[in-house]
């Protein structure tokens, strides 16, 4: 029944944009970012990094986006951050990212937690304000907390029309 648990929390995890004003307790957390840390990586490379923004100054600057306003309700934000450093790394460190903050929102959502993947940044801003790295690409921003909403289901395109067998 383990599998059939985490399929159901997998289909139906949806991305949160209202929180409870609690903190998200520290083993909790602790175990969202291990999930991220222990990701698989093209060649092993790990070339993630990741801020976690708690400070309620930073989270409301990060919150300044149209579709990101939520990030200041946030018990914690966590940026991604892709710095690359030989040609493996710059060319799958994106995706290596990616893979690692799935990770993280998985883990987030079997503990009770919840997120959502936000694209509404200003790059170079988030750069300044964090210190990241000229070098560096941010990702994505997902702010984690304790759930003050359970959206419904959306719309998803069924299986015939995105799977194609042996080829297009």
């Amino acid at each position: 029944m383990a599998v059939l648990s985490c399929i159901d929390k997998i289909l139906n995890r949806r991305s949160i944009r209202k929180y409870k004003r609690e903190p998200v307790p520290e083993d909790v957390k602790a175990k969202i970012l291990e999930a991220g840390r222990q990701a698989p990586s093209a060649a092993n490379r790990q070339p993630w990094h990741f801020v976690v923004c708690e400070d309620p100054a930073v989270k409301e600057k990060l919150s300044k986006g149209r579709w990101c306003g939520f990030i200041k309700d946030s018990a914690f934000t966590v940026v991604g951050v892709s710095l690359p450093f030989d040609e493996t790394s710059r060319r799958w460190g994106v995706v290596d990212v990616s893979i690692a903050l799935q990770n993280m929102v998985l883990a987030a959502e079997v503990q009770g937690v919840g997120s959502c993947w936000i694209g509404d940044f200003r790059e170079e801003e988030v750069k300044r304000l964090l210190g990241i790295p000229a070098e560096a690409t941010v990702v994505a921003l997902v702010p984690f907390g304790v759930p003050d909403e359970k959206p419904g289901p959306h719309a998803k395109k069924p299986l015939n029309e995105i799977i194609h067998a042996d080829k297009w």
